[in-house]
């Protein structure tokens, strides 16, 4: 009689169940898998066998047929080879069926029947949890994270024995349990803080409104500057995650396979700085087999391109989607996978090749076709998905050499938090708005009216800018942040005067 075991793999981030049917028949000794298995599942038949034999197990010397259900989603990965496993000794008179219903199995297999770590186990957990599932076996080091899930009981075994023995009764393993008190922690300090910088008060500045508002910026400037310090520093300002942020980010990270061994839970906002030889796939998603790209893998935190003239054009054209919609659609010809991508972008660049227009230290060698040439590599549409265009100038000798640092991160997070406080508070009604970045045209109506100054001064700026719609609205929701953190309800002038002045490069066009 055909066995049947519960397993459960991922597509993308979200989980679905897996029905792992193992049928032996009286006909000559062969091992099939079907069910749309890759070739990670169709090798699991030499894994399995020799993790049967060594852990005191027979192979059944018999037709060994495994189907994988629904048989019409492609099944990847080396997930499947404990419950193949199991369900070949159900299935063979090995192992007692009673409790098979009761669990649902993951792992990869050794050849000495040890259980080695799989990804997405946190999704799996928190599939299953939506499904009612009862309990879940899986080796040892991923029950940390699938505890997380807080739904079915996670017993984590470190050999294909142990499992059977649990499975049998004979094993009286406690289910594991994670203390979240002690694993999320808001209050971690930050290597890196704004202390360390001197000089550079309008650029911190603009980097205080952007954390507040989760607005993305452009920092442009001399190399040397100070660019790269001042975007590395932008997390220890940033509100710390929320349990619900890190378990996102945590299912993005486990799917992906880079959540570390002793780290289940994404404590601090990710922070991601891909090199710019990056491909499209790499930093959106894809592959054959679509993985999360950097851009996912910044969710809820920030993603820093430097030299972001020196990007490929294709790479740089596609963050304009993600930049809008925060999530990330891979199409294949048989299934289409989305991604989250709620991320900060920040950006920064040189003002031409040479990298010193501007600077009163140093003459620039560019000639006025090059320096065109340089910024076109940056399409109109994409600068005007930037909130903040902000000048980095280059120190002078005594800022450089300067021994008091500037202000401590805590301090500007406190009043960032304060500015994400009156927001939230704004939209309490409003399930998915967090901040000021993510106001649509109705509600920027209704929380960005302007005093018939305001209006005024916008409409001199728009004039003489040349400001698209889209430049426009971005305006106001930097105003509306600025306002925030003064707090203050309204709009006023000296507002919009400064988040006009954080549109520098819609000066120069």
């Amino acid at each position: 009689m055909p066995a049947v075991v519960l397993s459960a793999a991922t597509l993308g981030i979200d989980a679905y169940l897996v029905h792992v049917e193992v049928d032996t028949d009286r006909q000559l000794p062969s091992f099939t898998v079907v069910g749309l298995p890759d070739s990670a599942v169709r090798e699991s038949k030499e894994r399995v066998m020799a993790a049967l034999r060594n852990a005191g197990y027979e192979w059944p010397r018999r037709r060994v047929t495994v189907n994988l259900a629904p048989a019409d989603i492609r099944k990847e990965g080396s997930a499947f080879d404990l419950p193949i496993a199991v369900g070949i000794l159900a299935a063979s008179g090995q192992l007692r069926p009673s409790r098979l219903g009761d669990f649902a199995l993951v792992g990869e297999l050794s050849l000495d029947g040890a259980l080695r770590p799989v990804h997405g186990a946190l999704s799996a957990a928190l599939g299953l949890k939506a499904r009612g599932t009862h309990g879940m076996i899986l080796p040892q080091a991923n029950a940390p994270e699938a505890a997380l899930a807080a739904g079915p009981l996670i017993y984590g075994v470190a050999t294909l024995t142990q499992a059977v023995d649990l499975l049998e009764g004979d094993c009286r393993l406690a289910p594991f349990t994670a203390d979240l008190d002690a694993l999320f922690n808001p209050t971690l300090q930050h290597e890196a803080d704004f202390a360390e910088v001197c000089g550079q008060e309008h650029a911190k500045r603009a980097l205080e409104v952007a954390a507040a508002g989760g607005h993305s910026v452009l920092l442009s400037g001399p190399p040397g500057s100070g660019k790269t310090l001042l975007a590395r520093r932008l997390p220890s300002i940033l509100p710390a995650l929320s349990m619900e942020e890190a378990l996102n980010a945590t299912q993005i990270y486990s799917a992906a396979g880079l959540l570390p061994a002793d780290q289940p839970l994404v404590v601090t906002r990710p922070f991601r700085a891909p090199h710019h030889t990056i491909s499209d796939a790499g930093l959106i998603g894809g592959g054959a087999c679509p993985r999360p790209g950097e851009v996912s893998l910044a969710h809820h935190g920030v993603l820093f391109l430097d030299e972001l003239p020196e990007f490929k054009r294709t790479v740089l054209e596609a963050l304009r989607q993600p930049l809008e919609d925060h999530t990330v659609t891979i199409a294949r010809a048989a299934f289409s996978l989305t991604y989250p991508a709620r991320f900060m972008l920040v950006a920064a660049m040189n003002p031409c090749p040479c990298g010193f227009l501007g600077d009163s230290y140093h003459p620039c060698t560019c000639s006025p076709s090059l320096i065109r040439r340089y910024r076109a590599r940056l399409s109109g549409p994409l600068l005007d998905r930037l909130d903040l265009h902000v000048e980095v100038p280059a120190l002078s000798y005594p800022e450089i050499f300067a021994r008091q640092g500037g202000e401590p991160s805590a301090q500007i997070r406190q009043r960032v938090e304060a500015a994400r406080q009156r927001q939230r508070a704004r939209f309490a009604q409003q399930p998915g708005f967090f901040c000021n970045a993510q106001l649509r045209p109705r509600q920027l109506r209704a929380c960005c009216a302007l005093t018939g100054k305001g209006e005024e001064l916008l409409r001199a700026a728009s004039t003489r800018l040349g400001l698209s719609a889209r430049a426009h609205d971005r305006i106001l929701k930097v105003a509306r942040t600025i306002a925030d953190l003064g707090g203050i309800d309204h709009i006023q002038a000296q507002h919009l005067s400064e988040a006009i002045q954080y549109r520098s490069l819609d000066r120069r066009g």
